[in-house]
């Protein structure tokens, strides 16, 4: 069974930086991808950003690119999201999802286990 536990959120002004981290354990995580999404109230789960496990290749929303950066440390089975330059519309509760597919996946569906979610508050 696979854990994904987020942690980093908070509030923070607008033009500031966060780091989210996302602790992964119950498996090997190889040649597997993980990935970052976002829900505000009201609004669908959003994809934000992917990375395969093994090759560190990695994919962004075009709303994050620039700003965001998707990393991982496989030492730790760690995945972190920095995300800098942020703005009031960065504000969602924000979620690590894995997926037992090696192929990139923006959709919320074809991912099979997710964390509880950490909370990203923006204020302009």
């Amino acid at each position: 069974q696979v854990q994904l536990v987020e942690s980093g959120g908070g509030l923070v002004q607008a033009g500031g930086s966060l780091r989210l981290s996302c602790a992964a354990s119950g498996r090997t995580f190889n040649s597997y991808v993980l990935a970052w999404f976002r829900q505000a109230p009201g609004k669908e789960r959003e994809f934000v950003a992917t990375i395969n496990w093994g090759g560190g290749r990695t994919n962004y929303a075009d709303s994050v690119k620039g700003r965001f950066t998707v990393s991982r440390d496989g030492a730790k089975n760690m995945v972190y999201l920095q995300m800098n330059s942020l703005r009031p519309e960065d504000t969602s509760l924000y979620y690590c999802a894995f997926r037992l597919s090696s192929g990139f996946s923006t959709t919320p569906q074809l991912y099979d286990y997710w964390g509880q979610g950490t909370q990203v508050t923006v204020s302009s």
